[in-house]
């Protein structure tokens, strides 16, 4: 690699990135990967910058962005195929034996390489301009036209090269690099305050602009602001209790707890989108639900709420309300069937003025006052026995139960923290990622019948447990063919898949096993259903599995005193 220095390089190649990336890899101590990256980013020229960061945490676009790359594993594996002189299945075969993409893929190149006298360079800034044509490509051509962009990458990639080329495409780096490891490593590189980075990450979720806003100092990094149609992430709540809350708060804020889908709504005049928790456009899905936000207010605004589906004045389960944000077609029969009701409980953005880092007092204010129709009801008490009103009212009128809220706490994109807590009276849940499978037996021979699940640490995916029971004939048959495209490995009945479903699976209680990874198990493990509007970096971490298991115990002390 080059020697990173204060004075910007010309370019950084590939190979640069790519040999940054295998010493990462090689790397087990969180300082020390943010040692590695911070001594990199100071070389790096403006538009170097975020395109570096956003490849190094294993992704092409900005986090506010729904765009896909539109590349499977099976046209990378036909690409590579024609690149190294062999058939789709030789290449499935091998990457089957090594149970990773990028390896499989180093191998092939490398045996290529051997025949092979010239590479065009490949620089970091023109592999991200490739990309970004191919996921622009639409059309019946288009899967023609992705294919030969990828075959020409990969001809023009050395082995080392082609390993990490294969797992961006896949998005799935396997470098263990988290989003706070990022963040320390932007904050010593420029020697700015960590506080500030995080602050800028989560109002733009652009962490690849905030390094080259870093670059430019703190009082760049200070002028950022939430922008309109660029969603930020959700905020979300953990377990906890009311005697807790109160305990520790005095007076909370009470909300129903809603069986339904996060929104983030954003308008500018007579604009406006809706943006799933994933942060996916579906304002397509949903015009409905657009025209009841935009009758709701006449601000320029950023609200974050839930939609239900509502039949003969009660709530329908989750899955109503998740046909309709995957819905592209016969959207107009759909709204006759089911009506969708927004309920928004929060603002992040106001004509212009950033909110996220006012308490939620004076973000409710803000909301009464723009919003007119449908606000989500809130309680505000120090009284125990209100709140268990409140949530025996939210029970009563068909939801999951109620959100306990902190009045002073501000807004924190993407954090899990103790501003926000929810109370539910069902099982105990997780959401995890699928990383793996086993085939079912009899029957059930032709799918999936059982499936491995985990949680993250630090940006690693960490085994917690095998979920087999609670799924139906048809949910299996629905994950089969979610993931059949997805398998990486083959070991007789066992295989593993590139991670993306997140299940959230029931538990009787959290136990200490040396059986998982992750050090837990759970008891009784049962598939409650398909998060499809989570991603995998918003499955449960295992920070948080531990807080659980001494949350449980306590209680179990509790219980036997």
């Amino acid at each position: 690699m080059h020697q990173a220095t204060s004075q910007v390089r010309n370019t950084m190649f590939f190979m640069d990135f790519s040999r940054v990336c295998e010493q990462l890899e090689g790397t087990a101590g969180r300082l020390d990967i943010i040692d590695i990256i911070s001594q990199v980013l100071p070389g790096l020229a403006p538009e170097e910058l975020p395109v570096f960061v956003r490849f190094i945490m294993g992704r092409i676009f900005p986090d506010w962005s729904s765009r896909k790359l539109g590349i499977g594993p099976n046209l990378l594996y036909v690409a590579i195929g024609y690149v190294a002189g062999m058939k789709k299945e030789e290449v499935v075969e091998k990457i089957n034996a090594t149970g990773d993409a990028g390896l499989a893929i180093e191998e092939l190149l490398s045996i290529k390489s051997q025949t092979t006298f010239f590479h065009e360079e490949l620089d970091i800034v023109r592999v991200y301009n490739e990309l970004i044509a191919i996921a622009e490509m639409e059309g019946k051509k288009s899967q023609r036209e992705k294919l030969l962009a990828v075959r020409r990458l990969l001809a023009n990639a050395h082995p080392l090269e082609g390993r990490y080329l294969a797992r961006i495409m896949l998005e799935e780096l396997r470098i263990g690099v988290g989003e706070g490891s990022v963040r320390d490593a932007i904050a010593k590189a420029f020697a700015v305050d960590s506080a500030l980075v995080e602050h800028a990450i989560q109002a733009l979720n652009d962490t690849g602009e905030v390094a080259r806003l870093a670059k430019l100092g703190p009082i760049a990094l200070r002028d950022v602001h939430i922008t309109l149609f660029h969603p930020v992430r959700m905020m979300l709540a953990q377990q906890g209790t009311i005697a807790d809350m109160i305990k520790e708060h005095g007076q909370i804020a009470a909300e129903y707890k809603y069986d339904g889908s996060r929104f983030q709504f954003h308008k500018k005049g007579n604009w406006a989108r809706l943006y799933s928790r994933r942060l996916e456009d579906v304002t397509g899905s949903l015009p409905d639900v657009i025209e009841k936000l935009i009758s709701a207010t006449e601000h320029d605004v950023i609200l974050d709420g839930e939609v239900i589906a509502i039949k003969d004045s009660k709530p329908m389960p989750f899955q109503s309300v998740l046909r309709r944000f995957r819905r592209r077609h016969d959207i107009a029969e759909a709204q006759d069937a089911i009506e969708m009701v927004p309920n928004v409980f929060d603002i992040l953005y106001l004509d212009g003025e950033t909110l996220i880092d006012l308490p939620l007092s004076e973000r409710r204010k803000h909301l009464e006052s723009a919003v007119t129709l449908y606000l989500a009801p809130q309680v505000v008490s120090s009284d125990p026995l209100e709140i268990e009103r409140t949530y025996k009212t939210a029970l009563d009128a068909g939801h999951e139960g109620i959100m306990i809220k902190v009045p002073a706490s501000p807004y924190s994109p993407g954090q899990r923290g103790k501003n926000w807590i929810k109370i539910k009276p069902e099982v105990d849940t997780l959401d995890l990622a699928v990383i793996g499978g086993e085939w079912g037996e009899g029957k059930r021979a032709h799918v999936f019948g059982s499936f491995l699940v985990a949680c993250q640490d630090g940006g690693k995916l960490i085994p917690l447990s095998r979920v087999a029971t609670g799924l139906s004939d048809e949910q299996l048959s629905e994950v089969y063919e979610l993931m059949k495209d997805k398998v990486i490995k083959k070991s007789g009945k066992e295989v593993t898949f590139e991670p993306g479903l997140v299940f959230e699976v029931g538990y009787a209680e959290l136990q200490v096993s040396p059986t998982y990874q992750a050090g837990f198990a759970l008891r009784f493990p049962r598939f409650i259903r398909i998060r499809d509007d989570k991603d995998v970096t918003d499955i449960e971490t295992l920070d948080s599995i531990r807080e659980r298991y001494q949350r449980q115990s306590k209680s179990a002390q509790a219980y036997q005193a």
